[in-house]
């Protein structure tokens, strides 16, 4: 994300300015899907800005309907930079996937993110903003992380993340952590890059391989139908 960024209220996967933090799961639930509706069906306003430091064209953008507003990020399929290793116009579908995965997971490390095909310059990703400190991240967390940075991590492994640098680790206002920038996850051979080591060799917490073995069970159903 880029210093530049305009501020927003939002500090939670909710919207910024009618819907109350609230740590109650069912609530969370109810906020989730509410700002999914407005990502999926609000009008986006272009011209906010684009980020500064951003490899692909990227744009901070308002999404609006008749209740609520936002700010969201906006990565059209058509300002996507050719990559030798990744199939050209994929990385926003992957910016999409990697967020279904997380709520497949139970986790949400990805904020909501869904794909537009009206967007202001055509089909592309939108995600919900997450208000955070630009001068924090990877590298200032201290030990109190370490559970979610766990999480993250075997997120990444999962997806096959080949882009978590420090600066993809967001902390809300709240104190949780957000991951951002999945454009090039889902590579079909090994292309994990990562600055997150510290749990290399740690043994993988029995309450995260229930839920890995949950959706995997999920999707193994699904398949035999």
């Amino acid at each position: 994300m880029s210093d530049d960024i305009p501020p927003t209220s939002n500090d939670q996967p909710q919207p910024p300015n009618d819907v109350p933090p609230s740590d109650d799961d069912d609530s969370q639930v109810v906020e989730i899907e509410r700002v999914m509706k407005l990502l999926q069906r609000g009008k986006i306003k272009r011209g906010m800005g684009r980020l500064r430091w951003s490899t692909n064209y990227t744009t901070v953008v308002q999404v609006k309907d008749d209740e609520l507003e936002t700010l969201a990020i906006y990565k059209p399929q058509n300002g996507e930079r050719s990559l030798w290793d990744f199939p050209d116009g994929t990385l926003c579908y992957r910016e999409v996937a990697a967020f279904v995965v997380s709520e497949a997971l139970d986790w949400r490390i990805v904020p909501p993110t869904v794909l537009r095909q009206d967007g202001p310059e055509g089909v592309g990703s939108l995600q919900l903003f997450i208000q955070h400190d630009a001068e924090i991240n990877y590298f200032s967390l201290d030990d109190s992380f370490v559970p979610q940075l766990l999480m993250m991590t075997l997120f990444d492994c999962l997806v096959n993340n080949a882009d978590r640098k420090g600066g993809h680790v967001l902390v809300d206002a709240r104190g949780k952590i957000w991951g951002i920038d999945h454009g090039i996850c889902f590579h079909p051979y090994p292309k994990l890059r990562t600055v997150i080591w510290d749990f290399a060799g740690q043994p993988i917490p029995d309450a995260l391989l229930q839920d890995v073995s949950r959706v995997v069970e999920t999707l193994c159903n699904t398949a035999d139908e």
